[in-house]
């Protein structure tokens, strides 16, 4: 690889010599600018080229590192610990330090929930956001409190208060990302729709936050759609995929009507799975085409194992 240029005059020149821009190295990687830049000022993760100008050119050795970092975050090791295990050569792949800053942040959150405290809720996830990509934010702090959360409103008095207040902000996060990236994207969309009648559901907004933020672009139905107008509206957006989520049972009978005339590939993604888990060998015919995912992430590597990503 060459040196890189002294002068933006010469950036086309450079990328034709092997170094990339951060918006491609972002592309590559799935981590997003904003991610990466954040990893070179606060931790010295990535040291970038730059040219005469300040603009970040990057090499393969940095998507490389990139790799390494993401698999690290992966293990829920906090991104102030990854420099450290990066330098170090002998470090075990297995390690497990204990969640990082994971517990503490979903402990702010928590709080910060409770005390029905938007501001504060915004400002702790904005600050996350731009320290890890999506996924790890799904896997390691997402998921888990809305766990930790359900178990906290079972029975609690206040729960529906604290339920309505973050799920309406969450959607809320997720949709305005969602409509920004939408903007900036082309081509046939993901349709989402929410199958299971329920209001606010999270899950199905962390499927279309992750499609999204891997430039797919995509459309959310957040309520049922019955049989034949499913199969209509994936014909008019040229979905280029279907994920149905639900978190209740499902007219397992009616299945095939719903998804009558619908030719893209199809998901069924949510606890629904796991509560018809001995009934879909029974409709194994006419749920053969079908991909059946229990969690957001199962389904985003589903869908790009699909290529629908």
């Amino acid at each position: 690889m060459h040196n890189p240029p002294a002068h933006d005059d010469d950036a086309i020149e450079a990328m034709h010599d092997g170094w990339l821009p951060i918006r491609e190295v972002a592309r590559q990687t799935g981590v997003n600018p904003v991610t990466l830049r954040a990893w070179e000022r606060r931790y010295g993760l990535i040291v970038p080229h730059r040219t005469a100008k300040g603009h970040r050119l990057y090499g393969t050795d940095h998507v490389q590192r990139i790799q390494q970092i993401l698999t690290w975050l992966g293990r829920g090791v906090a991104v102030s610990q990854v420099k450290a295990l990066l330098d170090d050569a002998q470090a075990p792949l297995a390690v497990n330090l204990g969640g990082g800053d994971w517990q503490p942040l979903r402990a702010s959150l928590m709080q910060a929930i409770g005390e029905l405290a938007e501001r504060r809720v915004d400002d702790t996830f904005n600050q996350a956001m731009a320290l890890y990509p999506p996924i790890t934010l799904c896997e390691h702090l997402l998921l888990p409190l809305l766990a930790d959360l359900e178990r906290r409103w079972q029975g609690q008095f206040g729960a529906q208060m604290e339920r309505v207040f973050f799920l309406s902000w969450l959607r809320s996060k997720l949709g305005a990302r969602i409509y920004h990236n939408n903007r900036q994207l082309n081509g046939a969309p993901l349709l989402l729709v929410n199958q299971s009648d329920l209001a606010l559901e999270p899950c199905l907004w962390l499927c279309a936050w992750l499609a999204s933020s891997a430039d797919c672009p995509v459309e959310v139905f957040d309520w049922p759609l019955p049989g034949g107008e499913l199969a209509l509206a994936a014909e008019r957006l040229n979905a280029r995929a279907v994920l149905l989520y639900s978190r209740k049972p499902l007219n397992l009978p009616q299945l095939p009507r719903l998804l009558a005339g619908i030719t893209a590939p199809t998901l069924i993604v949510g606890p629904t799975v796991c509560i018809h888990r001995a009934d879909w060998a029974v409709h194994q015919q006419e749920t053969e085409h079908l991909h059946l995912l229990d969690t957001p992430l199962a389904a985003h590597q589903r869908l790009q194992q699909l290529g629908v990503l």
